[in-house]
């Protein structure tokens, strides 16, 4: 047991754990005020996150604990629970609806975002299925189309509820495991513009969509509707410079940025911690990306390599996309930033995930040490 764990990345496991404490403390700070002003406790929103974290740990030991080729075994069955999970969080009186999307299944006091399942069971289904597709990947219709019907019945499920942001994290990383999976340009160049094609016109079909694109590219058009979240971002941005106000002393949290705790999370911490606690917070991320595609890289068993370049690539979508909304680059899509955002299913299911890379960094280690014996011997065999 010891000489397992001596495999594993410790430095991604250390980044890991930053970015939840992290995350905590930020939870702590931004969801102050609106805790005590809806529940009467300024902890509210920190002691739930502290519990699902909690919950988190066993899951993320667990996680690194289990063979990964499990995850291949039960596919199916896992893909199966998650399409119906998705279907029945649209029945009235069993899912739960929350700002106009019915995504949620109340659980206590508690609630679960199956969505946030679906992003790491798609992940599964498609590094096992183009795993297993290496032979002949270079083929649109036996090789490539197969697992995309199945991606376009979960987006469907998703735009029922509707829920385009987390549609789009699920096709960014499938599109991610696509891509390393081998398949050839001009199959993903084509796939690529019809996803683009098919997420533009939903976006500009509904209206409160239309009106987010809207204030996305000039939010000061309407500064007291729907640019109004926008605006208050770019001022907490603003007011933060280089070393913020510091750590709970943030102004535009105090009931002028909608979703502070959330979606504008980032806002908060440039405000507060300023431009270096932003830079050390992206630090952290780009570690998870580079030693996640280190992994990738070393691993020879096709299955774990796609995972952990589709694991990898999502967390790193997730960031970009959250991260452009919260500075106006990108439209505002509801996507939270992983380990940081408060959320109980997106950070365990994050977590989850990561504990899952973490696993699969032995595997990359082992495979490296074999490379390298093997480089070792053919060396000394040349000569002697």
């Amino acid at each position: 047991m010891i000489t397992h764990f001596k495999k594993l990345d410790w430095i991604l496991i250390t980044a890991l754990v930053l970015l939840c404490v992290y995350g905590l403390v930020m939870i702590y700070s931004a969801g102050m005020l609106f805790g005590l002003e809806t529940y009467d406790d300024a902890s509210y929103f920190f002691n739930r996150q502290k519990v699902w974290l909690y919950v988190g740990i066993p899951v993320f030991i667990a996680a690194i604990i289990i063979p990964y080729k499990v995850y291949d075994r039960f596919t199916p069955l896992m893909l199966a629970v998650i399409i119906l999970l998705l279907l029945l969080v649209l029945i009235p009186g069993i899912g739960k609806e929350v700002n106009g999307a019915r995504s949620w299944f109340p659980v206590g006091s508690f609630t679960i975002q199956p969505a946030e399942i679906a992003k790491l069971g798609m992940l599964i289904y498609f590094a096992r299925v183009y795993a297993r597709k290496q032979p002949y990947i270079h083929q649109f219709k036996k090789g490539v189309s197969p697992p995309l019907l199945v991606l376009g019945l979960i987006f469907v499920l998703l735009m029922q509820q509707p829920d385009l942001g987390t549609a789009t994290a699920i096709i960014g990383g499938c599109g991610a495991i696509l891509i390393c999976s081998g398949a050839r340009l001009k199959h993903i160049l084509m796939l690529g513009t019809v996803a683009v094609g098919v997420i533009g016109l939903l976006a500009t079909t509904a209206t409160y969509r239309l009106k987010r694109l809207t204030s996305f590219v000039d939010p000061f058009a309407d500064a007291g509707g729907d640019g109004y979240q926008l605006i208050n971002s770019y001022i907490a941005i603003g007011e933060g410079g280089l070393w913020g106000r510091g750590l709970a002393q943030g102004i535009q949290k105090l009931g002028y940025l909608p979703e502070a705790h959330t979606d504008f999370i980032l806002a908060v911490i440039s405000e507060e911690l300023g431009m270096f606690g932003v830079i050390f917070l992206f630090i952290l991320y780009l570690i998870v990306l580079v030693r996640g595609v280190r992994i990738g890289v070393a691993i020879k068993d096709p299955f774990g390599k796609l995972l952990a370049f589709g694991i990898t690539f999502q967390i790193s979508i997730q960031v970009f996309m959250n991260a452009g909304a919260v500075n106006g680059m990108l439209p505002i899509t509801g996507i939270t930033l992983p380990f940081i955002s408060y959320g109980g299913s997106s950070l365990l299911i994050t977590i989850f995930a990561a504990g899952i890379l973490v696993h699969l960094s032995k595997h990359a280690k082992l495979a490296i040490e074999a490379r390298e014996e093997t480089q070792t011997s053919w060396g000394q065999k040349i000569t002697s």
